[in-house]
């Protein structure tokens, strides 16, 4: 029916039982609830591990309720891609949005997916986790293939660790600044052979896939042989690889749940002058307060004199963001269009959460609000008060925009 994780099962369960679940949640679940007939658990030894099982068992079983949330399209994914000359060898390890991964135009972008894991639900908190993995396993990004030069493409040594050695076998660009903080290996400055990279993207297949134990004794056999090899430093490098792995340090991706306790309300408002700087706000009202550290401003690209099109595209930009909480409503300024607009933005990023608006008489004061019911209901008060703030920012905003442009 559908599989989830948490940090705290007693809360996540909890809240499925909660008698707000209708609002606070979606009509989606509340039928989910009702088909469940029983729940179990595993239990993991980090978040990472959870993250990645997660993913597995989505990808395995396809859980109704899951796929019905959201798309492929919506998800986040790790890709390894399939380099041609003169990266062949090096492929790079990036995290995808379903939507840039399927689209028809990735061939003129140059990416070849080879091996693809997931649909990742939470994007945040798979980012964070590969900035873990990648201080385990340093490997290639988003570098382009013609930054690694074809002197190194023709070597399999792993001696190339010092400016006279690269010299004499062709290499001459310097390392790029990942190298230097230790979150490349090297194979644009010929530190790196291709079987030592292929050996680096194996450790990544298998911990992604799962596989972690498998995965630590790999390591361990290898330590084994590099030691046997008296080749120390190696030795001591997969050493530490292997203590990471048994005490990885995750507590940022526990920062990125959301808790369960939040009452998040986000607001947004939209103004110019005529048209001219057309800018939009995003406000918070968490738990009843102002949360100014969250407020953002955007300044509107296409919609120049167009309220509900600036509207959409603002909230197309919101949901870019994965490092932001998820609100429990949103809030627009406006009417029907307004509400019908912003309702269709979320519906196409597979999100669902209640949409409010607030509807402003011609004194320009709030005069009823439309939308969710049980949202109005539940949260009337905190939705005025982000609103009134939206509307606050937005003119204090645009006004400062003004000036500039004056001067």
């Amino acid at each position: 029916m559908y599989i989830g994780k948490a940090t705290s099962l007693r809360d996540r369960v909890r809240s499925y039982f909660s008698t707000n679940l209708g609002y606070a949640r979606s009509s989606a679940i509340v039928t989910m609830i009702e088909e469940t007939g029983s729940i179990s658990w595993q239990k993991t030894d980090s978040v990472l591990e959870a993250l990645i099982l997660e993913a597995n068992l989505i990808k395995r079983h396809q859980p109704k309720y899951n796929t019905d949330e959201k798309d492929d399209k919506s998800y986040n994914y790790l890709v390894i891609t399939k380099e041609s000359p003169p990266a062949g060898g090096f492929p790079r390890v990036l995290v995808m949005r379903g939507r840039e991964l399927f689209s028809s135009s990735l061939k003129t972008k140059n990416l070849k997916p080879k091996t693809i894991f997931g649909p990742y639900p939470h994007g945040q908190q798979l980012k964070e986790a590969m900035k873990i993995v990648r201080k385990i396993f340093p490997f290639r990004d988003r570098c382009t293939p013609y930054d690694i030069p074809r002197g190194v493409l023709l070597s399999n040594s792993h001696e190339l660790d010092n400016k006279e050695t690269r010299k004499a076998r062709g290499v001459n660009c310097r390392p790029c600044f990942n190298r230097q903080i230790g979150l490349c290996p090297g194979v644009c400055s010929g530190e790196m052979s291709k079987g030592e990279y292929a050996r680096t993207i194996r450790h990544i297949k298998m911990l992604f896939s799962g596989k972690i134990k498998t995965l630590k004794l790999a390591l361990e056999r290898e330590m084994r042989a590099e030691a046997k090899a008296e080749r120390y430093e190696k030795a001591e490098e997969l050493r530490r690889q292997i203590m990471a792995l048994e005490h990885i340090r995750d507590v940022s991706l526990i920062k990125s749940d959301l808790p369960s306790t939040s009452s998040r309300i986000e607001a947004y408002d939209v103004a110019h002058t005529s048209g001219t700087e057309t800018v939009a706000v995003m406000t918070v009202v968490n738990n009843g307060e102002p949360e100014k550290e969250s407020y953002r401003k955007f300044k509107i690209k296409t919609a120049k004199n167009d309220d509900v099109g600036a509207l959409k595209e603002v909230l197309s930009r919101r949901l870019v963001h994965d490092e932001w909480y998820l609100p429990r409503v949103f809030v627009v300024d406006g009417g029907t269009a307004q509400l019908r607009t912003a309702t269709n933005v979320l519906k196409e990023a597979g999100i669902v959460i209640p949409v409010v608006a607030v509807v402003k008489n011609e004194f320009h004061k709030p005069e009823r609000l439309i939308g969710d019911v049980n949202a109005i209901k539940n949260f009337g008060k905190e939705m005025l008060l982000a609103n009134q703030e939206a509307h606050r920012f937005a003119i204090t905003y645009h006004r400062v925009r003004r000036h500039r442009q004056m001067l």
